[in-house]
């Protein structure tokens, strides 16, 4: 099996680069979408999920081999081999992303990307330390399974990561329309870091929107209604370590309280979820944003 480069590894001093460069436009001609703090955090939070990528990849790419001995096909090298690992390695990444969002264990891992009030690139780099103890592997053994070797998985997944990096801006409005309608764009992803009830929970994909479109959970950007980034319950800290296990924390004392019948739900229901209905999610925050935009009796269009 050949070796092939990591593309994020490749990105990271472009990827520095842009955000100095954005740094210097915004302080020019928006200082609010930068907070020398924040940046930071998300840094440095960077810098350890890559070091945490590095030590468990010996261990993901075992598994991956292993899984490999099981393959349906056999898979070759050929270029439309590539092309066809990066759509579906796309469509796993959807599922992922939908899970991370529906299921409150990889919830727990997910929300450390989207615990900044700013959205910049900055925040692009704002990723979790707990990615493997959160399972976020699985979504990609199906492809293993087909028969797609690890290396290739790991190629074109690194090549969606590189992809998302620069949709995390405010600097970029709509694109064209054809564009808009098939890639994910800033204008699209904007939305997915959004806290609006409208927004909540909505445009998933990592590179291509179609998924979105197709399966349900597609929200554009309104001109009339501008993003609030961060949580519904916002950290209030810029504190490296609470940002990284938070979520975890929560999920072990809401276990710990729970009633027997209801500890598992607070593991694998959506966030926000509790037992006896004393909390909000996603859902419940939109319907009460429904029932107060649309008044009894007039309908919706």
């Amino acid at each position: 099996m050949p070796t092939l480069p990591d593309p994020v590894d490749l990105a990271i001093p472009a990827f520095v680069l842009l955000v100095v460069a954005e740094m210097i436009v915004a302080r020019m001609r928006a200082p609010s979408r930068y907070c020398p703090r924040d940046t930071l955090t998300s840094l440095a939070l960077g810098l350890g999920s890559t070091a945490a990528r590095v030590l468990s990849g010996g261990v993901v790419l075992a598994l991956a081999t292993w899984v490999g001995g099981f393959r349906v096909f056999v898979i070759g090298w050929s270029w439309y081999w590539f092309a066809l690992c990066f759509v579906l390695d796309d469509l796993a990444y959807y599922w992922f992303h939908r899970s991370a969002h529906r299921v409150r264990w990889f919830w727990a891992s997910h929300v450390v990307h989207h615990s900044s009030q700013h959205y910049n690139l900055s925040t692009a780099l704002r990723q979790t330390w707990t990615g493997f103890f959160s399972l976020n592997f699985l979504f990609r053994l199906p492809l293993f399974l087909l028969g797609f070797p690890p290396a290739m998985v790991f190629l074109m997944a690194g090549v969606n990561l590189v992809y998302q990096f620069w949709i995390h801006t405010e600097a970029i409005g709509r694109l064209p329309r054809w564009f808009e309608a098939v890639m994910n764009t800033p204008s699209h992803h904007r939305v997915h870091h959004a806290t609006n009830p409208r927004y909540l929970d909505r445009n998933y994909a990592g590179v291509f929107i179609v998924w979105d479109r197709m399966f349900g959970t597609y929200e554009p950007e309104r001109d009339d209604e501008r993003p609030r980034y961060g949580l519904v319950r916002d950290l209030g800290s810029f504190s490296l370590l609470w940002a990284a296990i938070h979520e975890w924390v929560g999920i072990a004392k809401d276990v710990w309280r729970a009633p027997w019948r209801a500890k598992l739900g607070y593991i694998i229901r959506e966030p926000g979820w509790s037992h006896d209905g004393s909390r909000d999610t996603s859902e419940t925050l939109r319907v009460r944003w429904e029932a107060r935009a649309v008044p009894p009796g007039t309908g919706r269009n």
